[in-house]
């Protein structure tokens, strides 16, 4: 039951019944307020006096009841309803149209009422405030009639008076409550959204392990717990970094004793094929010695890709960027493999025409690297094609040196299928020299663009 308690649920739960307490007190304690007022208004009047329909029956009765109509009988009409009502006042308009008695009226009512007259005012005191009640005398339109006003607040129970004098403190008061429920409902979850922004920000930044930084948990609530466990999974990512950083390690020693454990075998054996060669041995045994040189060969090639390949993961393959004349170190590069193509009767087509800029910012190693990773994969996918291309290309985007060859692709068999490791290689080369490289391989021969983007020369211009 603590945890809930501690909950953002119960909190907000405690907000709304709080506002809801305070609203009912508050509206109980101007309700009051606006009784023990009312009970302090004194009022001339009854109940009975307050009842507009009982008043306006009553002074049409009383009116009709007047039989001798003089200004003194009228004069003590009034007097008599102004003793009952202190507030109101009284006129009378004869059969001729003329004002002849008023009683404390505070408007200036003419002398002579014309017809018109008479009906604007009608119209104007109809269920309007003054209360007005209008009587013909002794039932007889020639007698004239006589009219009775009062302010109809007059009338209203202190009640209701009291109401109507402070009612807006009611609804002033009910708007502030509500008003202090929305600033408190507004305080309590913008303290959430700030909680929730400083665990976006702790999961956007790094430390130095790349990793992301741990969160100080401060409540219990279920943004704490949601900061808890963010922690955890900080700290088991941190453990199987750890392990994953001990297992590479070990990884890598393994690759270097296993690759200095075979070369000495290799190297035993490539002797001894060396000295077999030398020997007047049968035709059939000089083809096999070739094929076995030639595995030899292969599996130094391929022991050495793998440790390149560590090295390079390991990020201890040292990157040393020079400014090179690509063109030249192309045709260097190519020149260096023309005899082993000849070798293999295959058919050379070089095109290699200078670009607008020829300087690259290369690692020379690396790019040599990665040119023996290439050719050597078209000795070993193009072999049935026998040729290769080596040309250059530029565009409004870019400038590359493409290397084509007519075999049966990448993905067909061959008998020296590899692991894929050379063109690992080749990726990580090219991408860490910041150039960009694709490969286009089917079954009528493979075409390998190495591209360096024009932008980069504007960059290094600015």
């Amino acid at each position: 039951m603590k945890p809930f308690f501690r909950s953002l649920l119960a909190k907000y739960m405690m907000i709304i019944i709080l506002a809801i307490s305070l609203v009912q007190i508050g509206y109980l304690f101007i309700a009051l307020f606006i009784t023990g007022v009312s009970n302090t208004m004194d009022s001339p009047y009854t109940d009975e006096d307050t009842d507009f329909e009982k008043l306006e029956a009553d002074w049409h009765q009383e009116a009709n009841q007047i039989k001798s109509i003089s200004d003194n009988n009228i004069a003590a009409h009034f007097a008599e309803w102004k003793e009952q009502y202190p507030d109101a006042s009284m006129f009378w308009v004869d059969g001729e149209n003329k004002l002849r008695e008023q009683l404390d009226v505070s408007e200036e009512l003419p002398d002579q009422w014309s017809s018109a007259y008479t009906a604007n005012f009608i119209k104007e005191r109809y269920d309007n405030d003054p209360f007005t009640v209008i009587a013909f005398l002794g039932n007889n339109q020639s007698n004239g009639f006589i009219v009775f006003e009062i302010n109809r607040e007059i009338l209203q129970p202190p009640a209701q008076q009291a109401n109507e004098r402070y009612g807006v403190y009611l609804l002033a008061g009910m708007v502030l409550l509500i008003l202090i429920f929305i600033c408190i409902s507004f305080l309590f979850f913008r303290g959430i959204r700030k909680r929730l922004l400083q665990l976006q920000e702790a999961m956007e930044l790094r430390d130095v392990d790349g990793l992301p930084i741990q969160i100080d948990v401060k409540k219990k609530d279920e943004i704490g717990q949601l900061e808890q466990t963010f922690n955890q999974m900080v700290e088991e990512l941190r453990n199987s970094r750890e392990r994953e950083q001990e297992e590479e390690r070990l990884r890598q020693e393994l690759i270097a004793n296993l690759s200095h454990d075979l070369r000495t075998p290799l190297t035993k054996i490539n002797a001894q094929t060396f000295k077999l060669a030398k020997k007047d041995l049968p035709r059939d045994s000089i083809e096999s010695m070739k094929i076995l040189k030639a595995s030899v060969v292969n599996i130094d090639r391929l022991i050495e890709n793998l440790m390149s390949y560590t090295l390079l993961m390991a990020s201890k393959y040292k990157l040393d960027l020079q400014k090179t004349d690509i063109i030249r170190f192309t045709r260097e590069s190519i020149a260096s493999w023309y005899p082993v193509f000849e070798k293999e009767d295959f058919d050379i087509d070089a095109n290699i025409q200078h670009f607008a800029n020829n300087t690259w910012l290369i690692d020379p190693i690396w790019l040599n690297r990665v040119y023996d990773n290439l050719f050597q994969n078209v000795l070993r996918h193009a072999k049935h094609g026998k040729y290769v291309a080596i040309h250059t290309e530029s565009t409004n985007l870019y400038d590359a040196i493409i290397i084509s060859d007519r075999g049966k692709g990448m993905k067909d068999d061959s008998e020296q299928q590899g692991a894929g490791i050379g063109l690992s290689i080749v990726d990580k080369m090219v991408k860490g020299m910041e150039l960009d490289w694709d490969i286009n391989s089917s079954d009528k021969g493979t075409t390998i663009k190495i591209k360096r983007y024009k932008k980069d020369d504007s960059n290094k211009t600015m």
